[in-house]
């Protein structure tokens, strides 16, 4: 998961990261992704799922996987590390920042790719690159209730275009005015709940990515 660009150089077109729901059907959510795939460019996947049953993670991933590799598209699953070479997964999506980086890299080793979430955070951004992570997200970058209430600012987005060249992410309450600020700066717009909830996944997820063009 990269972006050709250089620190100077500045983003090219951001790219869009897919997460899935919390919870899903699994005889019907495939086929809706599939068709979110087929009709919108996506970068990469998360399998974020809020239950702990591994049994039923296994059995999400292992459809996702099938859609996701079809495609040439990289999946990552939130947090779970050790399930990434038990279920044939490109990497990890952590969600403590720096913190568990360099211990999650010498369990899964080299080749599989590890993300960080730093809240609204530079500077935790810049702790997890230099720990070895290969992309970071900052978010969220729209208001929200959630959490604490913090955002993370536009200025963040274009310090780190400006000066440093490991991918990011903005991810969280991500609306068509968020896109459309946030577009020179960032690599990725992570994109789940804003869509999922929709009649037509695809076609919120095109209206919401306008700006790009």
């Amino acid at each position: 998961m990269a972006q050709d660009h250089t620190a100077q150089d500045g983003p090219e077109t951001p790219q869009v990261y897919l997460i899935t729901p919390p919870e899903f059907e699994l005889s019907s959510f495939p086929a809706k992704l599939a068709r979110v795939l087929d009709d919108v460019e996506i970068a990469c996947i998360r399998l974020s799922l809020a239950t702990k049953d591994e049994e039923k993670i296994a059995r999400a991933a292992d459809l996702i996987r099938e859609e996701a590799h079809a495609r040439d598209i990289p999946l990552v699953i939130e947090s779970h590390f050790l399930l990434v070479e038990k279920l044939g997964l490109d990497g990890v999506h952590l969600l403590d920042g720096a913190r568990s980086i360099r211990y999650v890299r010498k369990e899964i080793g080299a080749e599989a790719v590890i993300g960080a979430f730093c809240g609204p955070s530079r500077h935790d951004g810049m702790t997890a690159g230099e720990n070895g992570a290969d992309y970071i997200s900052l978010g969220p970058i729209g208001e929200t209730t959630l959490g604490d209430g913090q955002v993370a600012e536009t200025e963040a987005f274009e310090w780190w275009s400006k000066m440093i060249e490991l991918p990011i992410v903005a991810e969280g309450a991500v609306t068509v005015d968020g896109v459309e600020r946030l577009a020179p700066y960032t690599d990725f717009f992570a994109v789940g709940e804003e869509i999922w909830g929709s009649d037509d996944p695809s076609a919120t997820l095109k209206a919401l990515l306008a700006p790009l063009g």
